[in-house]
């Protein structure tokens, strides 16, 4: 009998080692599994139709598809805003944009948008012992006013967070034409400094509206500045000849740099954090000649398939390094979809069939659906299970929600934790979402958005877009008009009373000045 009660203690105690060295072994890769190397894919005006995974069928996008497939697709989600830099500010802040003024679409020589006291996501993940990197575009400004682009640039995203960062400035229709490495502009000659300028133009400078001769891309509005590889900008620059991008190659370069900084870090004893800002299908679109042509549908089509491809490249990096089981990847866009947006490039006359909102209303720079729903994917190989959620979710949350992943009691104010919808534990999303578009913003509660009366033009005939103006009120049921085809405000005002008196106590009195709409 002793013998078997010390035997069944033996068991009992190596049984307990066993499962306690389960529970500390780490996973191929650096990192344990409660804090997992993260990846944020943003695409840049990518539309919520434009993805076969979303219900397109003129384009395919199996690497994307691939993600959707099997993580989790969510068909309620949310950038903050239908422009690029509100988004990205609450992307990185876990804040409304509409809370801080400044945050619209900036020039390129806009001052740092970010507080450099203000907390972000990534100063969050090193909290937690992150290494954090920054590919692509920025967009969130620079510097604190006048910025000497022949010295380091700071502030910058390795002053919000970033231990490395490779961007470019603004956006690839704006100068400077340059990328910048950790602040200083990348391949810069000291002999040919760089100048920057959104008023006036240098002398002896040629432009896009008064030198139509030199030009391989044709502006249609806006975009009739300094000349640029043929293509005409918004804004003047001089110098840095042999600093500035080749468009064409924008894309690999990008890729090379988040492929280089997942091999450099896996090794390492701290996980990573890469925010992988893609710039496709942003104007100009200017596809790799690999991918010239092959859409079918001109160069907005030819990008996205190009944007496909990066992204498988980025997944078989991730699989090659043995870091698929122990990476969370989220892919979305700023912002929704627009065709011609400056530039003659065929976007409108190739469309064919294609339908870059799917079936959603407006696009980028409308208070409607397509402005701000956008594609959003979480992806986890072996935790995430394969599948699709209807939860409500925002770019918003991702700040708060990533803390609850790492261990973090840091929070943002308008961020909420959405960590177990997003890893698919959960269908109980948000309640309720401010939309905004260009300072204009609505109401999403429930299956209900109000839009508030605004003036302006029901079209903004450049774009060819609904911006979501109206006199009146405009209240629609998403789940029964995902097109937004009824306006159902005057025979439902009971529940329009209600949603009006809750968007003024989040958003403030209406009297909030509304300014002029910008356009990229």
């Amino acid at each position: 009998m002793k013998v078997q009660i010390i035997s069944g203690r033996i068991f009992v105690f190596m049984l307990f080692v066993f499962l306690f060295g389960c529970s500390q072994r780490k996973p191929e890769g650096n990192g344990t599994i409660d804090k997992p190397n993260i990846i944020i894919i943003y695409l840049d005006d990518l539309g919520y139709g434009d993805l076969s995974a979303y219900g397109a069928t003129a384009l395919q996008t199996p690497n994307i598809d691939r993600l959707a497939n099997e993580g989790l697709k969510f068909t309620n989600a949310y950038a903050t805003s239908a422009t690029c830099t509100p988004s990205r500010y609450a992307l990185l802040t876990g804040i409304y944009p509409w809370r801080n003024e400044n945050a619209k679409i900036l020039p390129g020589t806009a001052p740092l948008l970010i507080g450099v006291d203000q907390m972000t996501l990534p100063k969050m993940l090193k909290t937690k012992g992150y290494n954090t990197g920054v590919v692509g575009k920025w967009h969130l400004g620079l510097g604190t006013g006048h910025v000497d682009w022949n010295e380091r640039i700071s502030p910058g995203p390795n002053e919000v967070g970033f231990d490395y960062a490779f961007i470019m400035a603004a956006t690839q229709d704006r100068v400077p034409t340059i990328y910048i490495d950790n602040g200083y502009v990348a391949g810069l000659e000291n002999d040919d400094p760089i100048l920057v300028d959104y008023d006036k133009n240098f002398e002896g400078e040629p432009t896009g509206l008064e030198n139509p001769e030199l030009l391989k891309m044709k502006w249609h509005h806006g975009h009739n500045n300094s000349i640029v590889n043929g293509i005409p900008r918004i804004g003047f620059m001089k110098g840095g000849e042999k600093a500035r991008w080749v468009d064409e190659e924008m894309a690999d370069v990008f890729l090379e740099k988040a492929q280089k900084y997942i091999r450099e870090k896996k090794n390492g004893s701290r996980p990573f954090f890469l925010y992988y800002a893609m710039q496709q299908p942003h104007v100009p679109r200017t596809p790799h000649p690999r991918f010239e042509g092959l859409s079918g549908m001109g160069p907005r089509g030819d990008v996205i398939l190009e944007a496909d491809w990066c992204v498988g490249q980025l997944m078989k990096t991730l699989e090659e390094e043995g870091l698929l089981e122990n990476t969370l990847v989220i892919f979305s866009s700023d912002n929704g979809p627009v065709l011609n947006d400056g530039y003659y490039d065929d976007a409108v006359e190739k469309l064919g069939t294609h339908s870059p909102a799917g079936p959603l209303r407006g696009g980028k720079y409308s208070l409607f659906e397509a402005g701000t729903r956008v594609p959003f994917i979480t992806y986890w190989k072996g935790r995430i299970q394969p599948g699709v959620s209807d939860a409500m979710v925002s770019q918003l949350d991702l700040l708060t929600s990533l803390a609850t992943l790492v261990g973090s009691d840091i929070r943002a104010d308008d961020s909420m934790d959405m960590l177990s919808v997003l890893m698919g534990d959960s269908k109980m999303g948000r309640e309720e979402l401010i939309l905004e578009a260009s300072t204009r913003t609505a109401l999403r509660s429930g299956d209900f958005v109000m839009i508030p009366p605004y003036d302006g033009p029901a079209v903004q005939t450049q774009v060819n877009i609904e911006l979501g103006n109206d006199e009146g009120y405009q209240l629609y049921n998403l789940k029964t008009d995902i097109s937004q085809k009824s306006n159902i405000a005057s025979s439902e005002p009971e529940l329009l009373e209600r949603l009006i008196k809750r968007f003024n106590e989040i958003r403030g009195p209406k009297s909030v000045p509304i300014e002029q709409l910008e356009l990229k």
